[in-house]
């Protein structure tokens, strides 16, 4: 089984909405069995909220369900081990998850999300929505779908 985790800051918008596009899409091609995905935030004080009533209302607008997902902070050594691919969504994000990589074992795991987009290669960061209007949530939206499509094509390669 290949594990994915996506990261964010509070994990209450971006990851979450990952977690949920990403799991629809390994759902649709039938491969719940051999893919997981999770998601967690780098920082703790969102830790047992549900996602932002935006981001699950705009999931759902789209066909994603983010109602059952609870935020939790990333924990090192244990996530960095037990998980294929951590992914994350902007610079920040990526320096805070590679410095609880402390000895370096897992830094060819961890990088950004955006990296698969194929209709968005020019974009490096989703923007946390979390302070702009249901634009920003849309547009994080179609970054993710972009990128955890391109995403999935890689790891349906890998599978055995």
């Amino acid at each position: 089984m290949k594990k994915v985790l996506f990261v964010c800051l509070g994990n209450i918008c971006r990851s979450p909405a990952a977690e949920g596009v990403f799991r629809a899409l390994v759902e649709k091609e039938g491969l719940a069995k051999q893919i997981h995905a999770d998601s967690a935030g780098t920082g703790g004080w969102h830790e047992g909220e549900p996602p932002d009533g935006r981001m699950i209302a705009h999931a759902k607008g789209r066909g994603y369900d983010l109602s059952t997902l609870v935020a939790r902070q990333i924990s090192a050594p244990e996530d960095l081990k037990n998980f294929d691919y951590i992914l994350t969504m902007d610079n920040s994000n990526l320096k805070n998850v590679h410095a609880l990589d402390t000895k370096g074992e897992h830094h060819a795991k961890i990088g950004p999300l955006l990296a698969y987009c194929r209709t968005h290669a020019q974009v490096h960061e989703v923007p946390d929505p979390y302070y702009q209007d249901g634009n920003g949530f849309e547009y994080v939206l179609d970054l993710l779908e972009d990128a955890c499509q391109g995403l999935l094509e890689k790891i349906k390669r890998d599978l055995p």
